[in-house]
């Protein structure tokens, strides 16, 4: 396949704009605090448009399909990003070690919501950090981002969405120091990320959860604490409140 760049990305935008929905538009801005760019399309339909133009891209070298995918995250529209996400995604078996340093870029330059930080981290970033463990302090690193979306990224990457939402093989003390950093975020947003972490951790690891939560409850807000006891009984979760 010849790449031509300019075309390619010319049709996926002509076949976003004819999916746009104003309605759609309008009620999308309502999960959101910031101010988003987007077309107003169901993310089915986005999806279904990435899928369509994976299949006539993907026998393109990895750096081509990298460079599309920045274009159309540096567009700033919610679906072209969903887009580019999934395109990448869908290398995850020709991710390099080397490309972490691409994505961490992409992270902190292009995503800008709670919907495009969760997306990229669910299935660019933790997938790299199964295959290359050596990037999770890099990931770590990121609760101390000034930047409030990297600091969301640094909980979300260890979620993993394969067969329900739990947190996989990765050493419980990683999270809980990532959850101890972001312990008292201002940010809710943030706060909900490392409860949303914790809560996936507490489906194989119930207990220690409970006593992470127990030990720092005096501190934990609300919002955290809530997501993080989602899944326990409730005889722990009235503990937990207490």
């Amino acid at each position: 396949m010849i790449f031509d760049k300019t075309r390619i990305l010319n049709q996926v935008r002509q076949d976003l704009e004819s999916n746009a929905d104003d309605a759609f538009k309008k009620s999308n801005q309502r999960f959101f605090k910031e101010k988003i760019t987007c077309y107003g399309i169901r993310t089915l339909i986005v999806r279904r448009i990435a899928k369509r133009y994976f299949e006539q891209i993907k026998q393109l070298d990895k750096k081509q399909i990298f460079v599309l995918s920045q274009e159309l995250l540096k567009s700033g529209y919610s679906e072209e990003a969903t887009i580019a996400i999934q395109w990448v995604s869908g290398l995850a078996d020709r991710f390099e070690l080397v490309d972490f340093a691409t994505f961490a870029t992409w992270l902190n330059k292009y995503i800008d919501n709670w919907g495009k930080t969760d997306d990229f981290c669910l299935h660019i970033i933790q997938p790299m950090m199964v295959k290359y463990p050596q990037v999770i302090a890099d990931v770590k690193s990121w609760a101390h981002s000034g930047n409030m979306w990297l600091r969301r990224a640094s909980a979300v990457s260890f979620i993993t969405t394969a067969k329900g939402f739990y947190v996989t093989k990765h050493d419980l003390n990683d999270i809980f120091e990532v959850a101890q950093i972001l312990l008292q975020d201002k940010e809710d947003l943030v706060q909900k990320a490392y409860g949303w972490m914790l809560k996936a951790a507490s489906v194989n690891h119930q207990q220690e959860v409970f006593e992470f939560v127990i030990k720092h409850k005096d501190k934990i807000p609300r919002t955290a604490l809530r997501y993080a006891i989602e899944k326990m009984p409730a005889n722990l979760r009235r503990q937990a409140m207490a």
